[in-house]
């Protein structure tokens, strides 16, 4: 024991291989522990923020739809009627070629810019609509096709 005691202590060693008594550091030991309760935090919040963000982009995509809906009623009372589905929702961004009375469409159009759905698809329309609907603006979801449940159901304004 007095043979180590004195080849720690001896000031005669180098300095680099002396280690001093107050000296400081985390262990690896620590390290982890820090490292699990990081990453246990971690996935407590993807947990918990993840299925909000799928509300949100429901939200989001029903809230453009009631947007182009309003966009098309404004088309319906400048023009007479809706635009055609062949003309989509574009009409609603510049004049359709085919349109009887072109002075009566709004300088700008109706909206600056066609949205698209959270998922970056267009949205979807047709005139006239299902079910006796004048007209249908939907999105498909987060699949991207017709159908589905919870964030891959189709999605309309009053779904």
């Amino acid at each position: 024991m007095q043979l180590f005691l004195r080849l720690m202590f001896d000031p005669s060693r180098p300095a680099h291989r002396r280690r001093k008594s107050d000296e400081r550091g985390f262990t690896l030991t620590e390290l982890m522990v820090v490292i699990f309760i990081i990453g246990l935090l971690a996935t407590v919040v993807m947990i918990n923020v993840l299925p909000s963000q799928d509300k949100a982009m429901v939200t989001k995509a029903k809230a453009d739809i009631a947007t182009l809906e309003n966009a098309l009623e404004q088309y319906r009372l400048d023009n007479l009627t809706y635009p055609a589905s062949g003309d989509g929702l574009n009409a609603l961004v510049t004049a359709p070629p085919a349109l009887a009375q072109p002075e009566r469409y709004r300088r700008g159009g109706y909206i600056k810019k066609l949205p698209a759905d959270p998922w970056g698809r267009p949205y979807n329309y047709q005139a006239p609509g299902a079910s006796g609907a004048a007209f249908d603006v939907w999105s498909f979801g987060a699949d991207g096709a017709p159908g589905g449940t919870d964030e891959n159901a189709d999605i309309r304004a009053d779904s």
